[in-house]
């Protein structure tokens, strides 16, 4: 049991998903995960573990945004000896030609977030992903006739924003997508020798302003999930 989550000594897989919304790591284990039970209720950030075709796999809630992360990703490393962590989120896309429900795979995080220079020299350098973990992601989706997207995306620390071109810099340098967490994740496993990817849907284009349910963003993508569980 560690501060923030519930769980007993190896209650808790080596590969664990995270998920900004809690309700999303419900939804992924009900619908994916079988064998499963609940580890973790505290604060409202479940945690279950169960199995998926024959592999011990884990789904835990963070929350959103860099500082809820860390918390929990430090947790799962420092407390129950995680050895993989893969976020399946959801992100606004800045790209006008990315339509609701593709899927992205980052390689890589920007951020706007001074937590980054704990770790790294300069802000414009990117926190990168597992190599490994994302060749095996894109050869997934290939076999699977998934439609993907890799490239960088960028972790904010400021979901509302009084510059309405704020992303402009970052959509002319090919920057696929914004969200609130990945680089945080990235950070860590590259300091604590951590395999990490991140898969998200795309839920929102903040360029073209097209918006999903506050329901689809929660359910996402099941083929991101499978995605994601197929590399575990």
């Amino acid at each position: 049991m560690s501060l923030h989550i519930g769980a007993k000594s190896g209650e808790i897989a080596e590969t664990v998903l995270i998920s900004g919304d809690p309700l999303r790591a419900k939804y992924v284990t009900e619908k994916m995960l079988t064998d499963s039970f609940c580890y973790n209720e505290v604060r409202g950030m479940y945690g279950y573990t169960g199995t998926y075709n024959g592999k011990r796999v884990s789904v835990q809630g963070t929350g959103m945004g860099i500082p809820s992360t860390a918390i929990y990703v430090h947790e799962l490393i420092h407390e129950y000896g995680v050895k993989k962590i893969i976020r399946i989120g959801t992100c606004g896309a800045i790209q006008p030609e990315l339509e609701l429900g593709q899927i992205v795979i980052a390689d890589g995080s920007y951020t706007d977030s001074a937590t980054h220079l704990q770790n790294f020299r300069t802000m414009d350098l990117p926190a990168i992903a597992d190599e490994k973990l994302l060749s095996q992601a894109v050869e997934v989706a290939k076999k699977d006739k998934i439609s993907i997207k890799v490239g960088k995306i960028f972790s904010t620390d400021t979901f509302y924003h009084d510059n309405g071109n704020r992303w402009e810099r970052w959509t002319n340098n090919g920057v696929l997508g914004v969200e609130m967490e990945s680089s945080m994740l990235y950070a860590l496993a590259s300091k604590h020798s951590l395999q990490a990817l991140t898969i998200l849907t795309v839920s929102d284009n903040i360029i073209t302003k097209t918006y999903a349910s506050s329901k689809d963003r929660e359910q996402a993508s099941l083929a991101m999930m499978r995605l994601a569980l197929e590399i575990v």
